[in-house]
């Protein structure tokens, strides 16, 4: 049997399938969509028609997840609601090059662990990042747990949910900015890259880095430079070495 618990931000959730389709109607930005296996199909047409032609992230779930998030009566839907609002990447874009500014963004690809999706949001918050940039799925969302463990940066800096990353990286690419990995594939020092341009610094997935899709549209490759016997960096540090050094090129520019 298992031990029944009430999900620890409960305020980040909305259940029963009314609520949950107001919120859909209202347009609230919602992380992710829990929906009970083999749910009672009157209640499911409904919500099902609400979902059609959208792209929210749903995942079908045993009952007992759905009772552990909550003890109310959740009829068999919960929807993980964000505590902020996402934003658009391509006004952020217009109004940096309308004010002179050089674009300095910050794209997650598959980071899933909160806290690594915290610590890097506190980073970019410091050295003046103007934008993150996270896919809609197989990653971490804003929740109250992310803010917390960034230490609030995630109410400050603009936080942009895409259903395509590629198409994201593709736009941004036309637009004139570059696309910055780093990899230990690479010899070219992180030192000698410029980090002066319109810049995207893609941080990849804790298991296996940068995808090769995304690897392939990078303008920049560079190697942070290791000398110890573990052969990678976690990946919040890295983006802190990235960031900085763009930082540290723009400062001196």
């Amino acid at each position: 049997m298992y031990e029944k618990k009430v999900y620890k931000d409960e305020e980040d959730i909305i259940f029963g399938v009314r609520a949950v389709i107001e919120a859909i109607r209202s347009e609230r930005p919602i992380n992710k969509i829990l929906i009970q296996r083999g749910m009672q199909k009157e209640l499911f047409k409904e919500l099902k028609e609400e979902l059609a032609n959208k792209t929210y992230n749903l995942q079908f779930v045993p009952i007992y997840k759905l009772d552990r998030m909550t003890r109310k009566n959740h009829q068999g839907v919960i929807a993980q609601v964000s505590p902020i609002r996402y934003q658009n990447i391509e006004p952020i874009l217009n109004h940096l090059y309308e004010n002179g500014e050089v674009p300095l963004f910050v794209i997650l690809d598959r980071i899933t662990d909160v806290r690594n999706f915290g610590a890097i949001a506190r980073t970019a918050e410091c050295v003046g990042v103007h934008a993150i940039i996270i896919p809609s799925k197989d990653s971490v969302s804003v929740t109250a747990d992310a803010i917390k463990t960034s230490a609030g940066a995630l109410n400050k800096i603009p936080v942009c949910k895409v259903d395509d990353l590629s198409s994201t990286i593709r736009f941004l690419k036309d637009s004139g900015v570059q696309i910055a990995v780093s990899t230990e594939k690479s010899e070219r020092p992180l030192f000698e890259a410029d980090f002066t341009v319109p810049l995207a610094v893609v941080m990849g997935s804790e298991e296996d880095g940068v995808s090769l899709k995304i690897m392939g549209e990078a303008d920049i490759k560079v190697k942070i430079p290791m000398v110890g016997m573990i052969e990678s960096l976690n990946v919040s540090v890295s983006a802190g070495i990235m960031l900085y050094e763009a930082v540290r090129q723009r400062m001196t520019e």
